[in-house]
């Protein structure tokens, strides 16, 4: 048990420092341009514990679902020709002024008569439109406009050329990817990563007649592994006469020479074991040459192939892999989280059939950040492997959740990264093109319009983490 919650807690702190550190992107370089930054927050809703240092408070809230920082001006204020809206925020200040002191005052021409504040109804300027997407919009800006203090009018992020805006929002998804490579980098060049050996694993004692077979009967023919004498932990010094230096090198001689007698020399207890071997032409799933995966075809089928066959598995020895490797796999990682992005509505379905119908959970399909913890938990528990490749396991899971941030915050949609990015780089494209073609400057792209649409990309942001929540309680990724 203490295991279990030791592998929890690894994931737990790994993905909060992964969050605060993905802040720090935006923090650091949204001050080294002069925004005003009023807050760094890990997670949302009530404040736990805060500290402030210089104009920014530092601190953690009670839903760790993410984190933030406040940036000042993240919208500028809307365009009027005639300039009523600033005429009408200067009223609406002295009308809430009055309302405060209980005065009776004649404001201006614009202003209402404004009663003492027991009995006082202010008479709010005519909008353009009162819709509730209006409102919305509206209630971003003026919560955009409280965030720029007296005298730091300039100290905005609306006001930063593009390329400062793009820096500042990539610089979190960034962090995700340098905190995954470091990890991969420990992960891969440190502990080192289990590889198949030269060393036989399993040796089948018969050819078994489906691939779900699991147990020998009398009728099944010995399989050719078994007929030539060959024992789990058996070492290949070489087929044929070819110096084995790899399992694939040994695979790829037995596959193509089906029906031809191989002289084998295998290492036991330390002595060379000379046999002969025969593999069976027979036919066998196709798998993934990088996973060892099998395929299959559109229609779900496995795909097969006739190769010659001795019925021998490997074992898995844990190899320091050089530096080189660290950005393949990188570069893997967020591969495989893109086509999960790419697919995601579809892979919600199948989630959610496996939820309510009982359907098995696609292990490489979409999971929550309980199921994460589940399944650290459920790796750190497994006696069988030595402590430090279940450590190293943990880490992983760590790196892979870095990429998983990294990869979804760049989609272009708010109020994700991405979405801030694409809205400068529209920003860029129109005052290109109105430089052109000798127009007036454009200015600012409003993205406060976008908010009625970024409330519903988070609320079906909300439901499928929902979903993703449930799933994971009650049919969730295992990891045996």
């Amino acid at each position: 048990m203490l295991l279990y919650v030791l592998g929890v807690l690894i994931v737990v702190v790994g993905l909060a420092v992964s969050i605060g550190l993905h802040e720090i992107g935006h923090l650091i370089p949204a001050k080294r341009f002069g925004v005003k930054v009023g807050q760094w927050m890990i997670g949302f809703g009530p404040t736990l514990w805060s500290r402030k240092f210089g104009e920014t408070e530092y601190g953690v809230k009670a839903i760790p679902l993410g984190g933030f920082i406040s940036m000042a001006g993240m919208f500028p204020p809307s365009k009027v020709k005639d300039g009523a809206v600033a005429r009408a925020g200067h009223l609406r200040d002295e009308l809430e002024l009055d309302l405060v002191e209980g005065d009776m005052h004649d404001i201006s021409e614009d202003a209402a008569l404004v009663r003492p504040a027991s009995t006082a109804r202010a008479v709010k300027p005519k909008m353009d439109s009162t819709g509730f997407f209006n409102v919305l919009v509206q209630d971003a800006r003026d919560s955009s406009a409280q965030t720029i203090a007296p005298g730091a009018e300039d100290r905005v992020f609306y006001k930063l050329t593009f390329w400062k805006r793009i820096i500042i929002m990539l610089g979190g998804p960034v962090m995700n990817l340098l905190i995954a490579v470091v990890l991969y980098t420990i992960v891969l060049c440190g502990f080192g990563i289990p590889v198949a050996s030269t060393t036989i694993g399993s040796v089948s004692q018969c050819i078994a007649s489906s691939t779900t077979q699991t147990t020998c009967s009398e009728t099944d023919e010995t399989a050719p592994a078994a007929a030539a004498g060959i024992k789990p932990g058996d070492v290949f010094v070489s087929i044929d006469g070819t110096a084995i230096s790899s399992w694939d090198q040994a695979v790829q001689i037995i596959r193509k020479s089906a029906g031809t007698a191989l002289a084998v020399i295998v290492k036991r207890d330390g002595e060379n074991v000379a046999l002969s071997l025969t593999p069976k032409l027979t036919e066998r799933p196709v798998t993934d040459p990088s996973t060892r995966a099998v395929i299959t075809d559109a229609n779900g089928k496995t795909e097969t192939q006739d190769v010659g066959f001795v019925g021998i598995g490997y074992a898995t020895e844990i190899q320091q892999q050089p530096v080189t490797a660290v950005l393949p796999a990188v570069g893997s990682n967020i591969s495989s989280v893109a086509k999960v992005i790419f697919t995601l509505p579809q892979r919600l379905v199948q989630v959610g059939q496996a939820a309510f119908g009982g359907q098995k959970r696609d292990p490489n399909g979409p999971i929550s950040v309980l199921g994460v913890g589940r399944l650290a938990g459920e790796i750190t528990t497994i006696n069988s492997i030595p402590i430090l490749q279940r450590i190293s396991a943990d880490i992983q899971i760590i790196a892979g959740l870095n990429i998983a941030l990294f990869v979804f915050n760049l989609i272009p949609l708010l109020p994700l990264d991405g979405g801030h990015v694409l809205g400068a780089i529209w920003e860029a494209l129109r005052r290109r093109l109105a430089k052109l073609f000798k127009r007036p400057d454009p200015g600012p792209v409003d993205m406060a319009k976008l908010v009625p649409l970024t409330l519903v990309i988070v609320a079906i942001l909300g439901a499928s983490s929902a979903l993703l929540i449930y799933a994971d309680i009650v049919n969730p990724v295992t990891f045996q």
